[in-house]
């Protein structure tokens, strides 16, 4: 399933006018938002720097915090299950998503594997243009055939876990029960996914039952793609800011 172009034939695209009003106020809580989406707090980087042993339950809770408050996973997330209306197939994408999260973030921090934090979050934000271009059924229209929607969603999540491990880099971390402590994580991060997906299907659920959900879905997808186009600013000025100093 996932997005489908046919779903747009016959469908009503008047955007109401007061939901335009929605995409600068959620443009302008993205950039006052702190410039990494997978910024670490000063508290959870002490904690983290400070207990350099096994801490399975702080770490769960890390990685759910991580998740829930991870902006950029919940909106790229959004605009995958956005036209999925089985729980099979919410199941099959959102599972592909968390193995390439999981993959990276292990593979990035184990095996030290560097690359610029700002560059990766940028891909990021483009993981969340793609998937809202795709639902808009632009894909097609530019590239004359839909990529593999299932391939994409795994790659993208590459990058999503890729984007963390750039971070965790960053601080002085023991390699004392470094990998279980990882993994962990990765179970918090599951947690935290399965309940905020929860909370977005059941208000998705919710608003396609109403009449104004065909007539919302461009605006939706358009602030969404927005949403991603900040992000992916965000992180190419703070790479070149970088650069010039």
């Amino acid at each position: 399933m996932g997005t489908n172009a046919d779903l747009w034939s016959g469908i009503d695209v008047r955007i109401p006018r007061w939901s335009i009003g929605l995409v600068p106020i959620a443009l302008a809580m993205l950039s006052a938002s702190e410039a990494f989406a997978h910024g670490v707090s000063d508290d959870d980087k002490s904690f983290i720097q400070g207990n350099p042993g096994i801490s399975i339950g702080p770490y769960i809770y890390l990685g759910a915090k991580h998740m829930v408050t991870g902006y950029d996973h919940l909106l790229f997330l959004f605009g995958v299950i956005f036209f999925l209306y089985r729980l099979k197939d919410v199941g099959k994408y959102v599972t592909l998503f968390a193995v390439g999260h999981s993959t990276t973030l292990l593979l990035g921090v184990l095996a030290n594997i560097h690359a610029s934090a700002y560059l990766v979050d940028a891909i990021i934000g483009l993981s969340v243009v793609y998937k809202a271009l795709d639902n808009l059924g632009g894909l097609r229209k530019i590239l004359g055939f839909v990529p593999n929607q299932k391939m994409a969603v795994l790659v993208f999540g590459f990058f999503h876990g890729f984007g963390l491990a750039t971070k965790i880099q960053e601080m002085s971390i023991s390699p004392d029960g470094l990998l279980a402590n990882l993994v962990s994580f990765n179970v918090g991060v599951e947690i935290g996914q399965f309940l905020a997906l929860s909370l977005i299907l059941i208000v998705m659920t919710l608003w396609r039952r109403t009449p104004a959900f065909q007539r919302q879905v461009v605006v939706a997808n358009a602030g969404l793609m927005c949403a991603g186009f900040v992000l992916i600013g965000y992180q190419l000025s703070g790479f070149f800011i970088r650069q010039a100093t």
